[in-house]
């Protein structure tokens, strides 16, 4: 076997072992543990340990909630988590008398849980906790009367744990949002000395994506510290633009000969500006309200460098670039100066530019949006619908052993079913191992606490306020380790209600081991591979990057036009198109039986995708340093022509057939035109490039800028379509 087509069994194997350290935290576990003792220790010290137990579960369940993120997101969610969760514990309480209800119910939910993945992780997560709260509430059989005290012990340990989380949010208001701008500031400080790589994602991109989704929710918030930080994110977004672009006039320049001393001073520019970067992201996340000082110096040096390069005189095409630099420079430095003030003085300065379309949408259109995301999810060709297909029917397929085995408690086989059987294969395969695993050595650590301890009452809580302070601080880290710690606290939870632990240990072990291979055994029958989600996930990144691109491509064509809520709704629907491609690409990569040689051409094809936008970024960080003139009809030819090729390829990467391609070249028909490679029939956009720059007044500053950018998107995109058709041959060969 080649290295080409070796399986690729170690990233698959890395992914099972690894343990991310950045996702430990200590603050947040002691307040989630806190949240599980105390309706322990209040049970416990009324003669109530089953009510404490069941106040504890709530906790336990809206724990995993909680997070960092700003207050008002925190709240949403935990709130719902703990209205949610304490009703599965009602609805399982009245249902678990009749088995002929609980199988049906079970399967349902199972089927509305795992559509919830259309609707992302939070959504995901909240419901699959409701789910295994149900799945446990179902095996207890309860009167009314007890169910609805059962929920309200729940509900009451959920908004303990809710309570807890939001202690210091009258002292720590904004926080998590300061926290958030401060890692996007730091993260364009780096970028600024570092430079961008034109193979790679723009930078900062994961960071504005955070800063974005953690702002959303102060579109209603009319106080002094929210509108700064939307202006700081503002800010951020302007100054993201033109360090790409400075990045690339430098990168450009350098290339020419005698011009050592223009990229000399645009090295030193973006130096300061990192600098003067670092000195409002260190702050924001150290706590404090305002950088510690304003960087004059620097200021006036911006001035004197742009000033530099306005006295040098260079002929073309030097001097066109310097141009753009210097517009840039100065535009840099306002924006700079800008966020500075924001950061620091008692009154944003200028106006806020930042639209909150979002949060300022009523509920119920947010609704309607999240109904019509599950309905266009209600076919076969969903991985999400066939995730929640496979769900629910091994969840029912659980149950059912689960009831005719007789084993002690039994709900633990489709409890481990829902909470191992995940959509993609690498996270269920992994989930299931680490399961089981973690459980074993779980129940080992919990039988020998027993040996040598033999807990009770006020260390019984104490060990389990341990159990889950671990769980919540290194369990994110390794699954693994919240397996083992998971277990663990379970076994002391029961035991501080009075049950022996030896029964429940040996049946935790045995349920455990019956629902991971149930879950795994049912991917294995059915399974959703990467590799069939990956076409599509890039696919509609392209589709997202042809949106963008027809906004900016209209803001040059209709300069008078109020096109600024466009560009920003697109470029953040590109921003996720690519982390979402990015991230399918990264788990099809730690899929076993996928050949190094399709993942190296995946990512050759995301390199030639991260080359496009860098392109079209540019081009809209254009649209206010260059003068509007009247658009050449050859550009508007170009611009239609790459419109046309992301649509083609993305209909390629769904399996259509190409536009007046014979059977004789499927697919694979290239003619070399210019540099490029391209597929045959598709649009010549080498041709027309050739067209724009023959077109026009060949001075004008738009003009120039545009003749930049296109060549790279050229490039880029007959590149990329090389890489795409050859791998659609591929497929229709297979």
């Amino acid at each position: 076997m080649t290295h080409g087509t070796a399986i690729a069994h170690g990233p698959f194997w890395r992914g099972v072992f690894r343990y991310e350290s950045a996702k430990v935290t200590p603050w947040l576990a002691l307040r989630n543990a806190l949240g599980v003792a105390v309706p322990l220790a209040i049970g416990a010290a009324m003669g109530h340990a089953s009510s404490g137990l069941i106040g504890a579960t709530g906790a336990l369940n809206v724990a995993f909630s909680d997070g960092s993120d700003p207050y008002r997101h925190r709240l949403r969610r935990m709130l719902t988590a703990s209205l949610t969760c304490s009703l599965a514990v009602v609805a399982g309480g009245l249902c678990g008398r009749h088995q002929a209800l609980a199988v049906p119910l079970i399967g349902v939910c199972g089927f509305a849980a795992g559509m919830m993945v259309a609707l992302g992780s939070e959504a995901t997560d909240i419901a699959n906790v409701t789910l295994v709260t149900l799945i446990v509430f179902l095996a207890q059989a309860m009167t009314a009367e007890q169910a609805w005290a059962s929920g309200l012990a729940a509900l009451g340990g959920g908004l303990l744990q809710t309570l807890l989380a939001l202690t210091f949010w009258p002292f720590r208001r904004y926080e998590p949002e300061r926290r958030v701008l401060g890692r996007l500031y730091l993260e364009l400080a780096r970028a600024a000395t570092e430079g961008p790589r034109v193979t790679e994602a723009p930078p900062a991109s994961a960071e504005v994506t955070q800063a974005q989704t953690a702002l959303a929710a102060l579109g209603g918030d009319i106080s002094f510290e929210a509108e700064r930080c939307l202006a700081l994110l503002s800010q951020a977004e302007r100054i993201r633009l033109a360090l790409l672009t400075l990045a690339r006039l430098r990168t450009r320049i350098g290339r020419e000969d005698a011009a050592e001393l223009e990229t000399a001073t645009l090295d030193r520019c973006l130096e300061i500006a990192g600098r003067v970067l670092t000195s409002v992201g260190e702050p924001l996340l150290a706590r404090e309200l305002a950088p510690a000082h304003l960087h004059p110096r620097e200021f006036e040096e911006l001035r004197a460098l742009a000033a530099t390069l306005r006295r040098q005189k260079a002929a073309a095409p030097i001097a066109g670039m310097l141009r753009d630099a210097r517009w840039q420079l100065d535009a840099l430095a306002g924006q700079l100066r800008a966020a500075m003030e924001v950061a620091v003085h008692a009154t944003p300065a200028g106006s806020l530019q930042f639209e909150r379309r979002e949060a300022s949408q009523p509920w119920t259109l947010r609704l309607e949006g999240a109904l019509a995301v599950l309905r266009a999810n209600l076919n076969l060709e969903s991985a999400v619908f066939r995730h929640a297909v496979r769900l629910a029917v091994s969840l029912t397929i659980g149950e059912l052993v689960a009831h005719w085995v007789g084993w002690r408690r039994p709900y633990w086989i489709p409890m481990t079913i829902a909470i191992v059987l995940r959509p993609d294969f690498t996270t269920t395969f992994i989930r299931g191992v680490l399961r089981v695993a973690g459980t074993l050595i779980g129940l080992g650590l919990a039988t020998a606490l027993f040996h040598a301890l033999t807990p009770t009452g006020a260390l019984e809580v104490g060990l389990i306020a341990l159990f889950a302070f671990l769980l919540r601080c290194f369990g994110p880290a390794n699954y693994g380790v919240f397996a083992v710690n998971l277990t663990a606290l379970v076994v002391l939870m029961f035991a501080a209600t009075g049950v022996a632990p030896g029964p429940v240990i040996a049946a935790r072990g045995l349920n455990t081991l019956v629902g991971g291979v149930i879950a795994l055994v049912a991917y294995q029958l059915w399974p959703t591979w990467e590799r069939t989600q990956v076409p599509e996930a890039i696919a509609s990144m392209l589709e997202a990057y042809r949106l963008y691109f027809q906004a900016v491509r209209d803001a040059y064509l209709h300069p008078d036009r109020p096109l600024d809520a466009d560009l920003d709704r697109t470029r953040q629907a590109a921003r996720l198109g690519r982390s979402n491609a990015e991230a399918s690409v990264a788990r099809l990569a730690a899929e076993p039986g996928v050949s190094a040689d399709r993942v190296s051409a995946l990512r050759r094809m995301l390199a030639n995708s991260h080359r496009f936008i860098h392109a079209v970024m540019s081009l809209e960080a254009g649209l206010v340093r260059s003068r509007p003139v009247p658009a050449r009809e050859e550009f508007r030819t170009f611009s239609n022509h790459v419109d046309l090729t992301l649509y083609y390829l993305a209909a390629a990467l769904r399996g259509a057939e190409m536009p007046n391609l014979g059977e004789d070249h499927p697919y694979l028909a290239v003619t070399e035109r210019g540099a490029d490679l391209i597929p045959a029939e598709m649009p010549d956009l080498r041709a027309d490039y050739n067209a724009m720059l023959e077109s026009g007044e060949p001075h004008a500053d738009r003009y120039e800028l545009v003749d930049v950018e296109a060549d790279r998107i050229t490039n880029s995109l007959n590149t990329l379509a090389g890489e795409i058709l050859g791998i659609a041959s591929e497929k229709r060969g297979d």
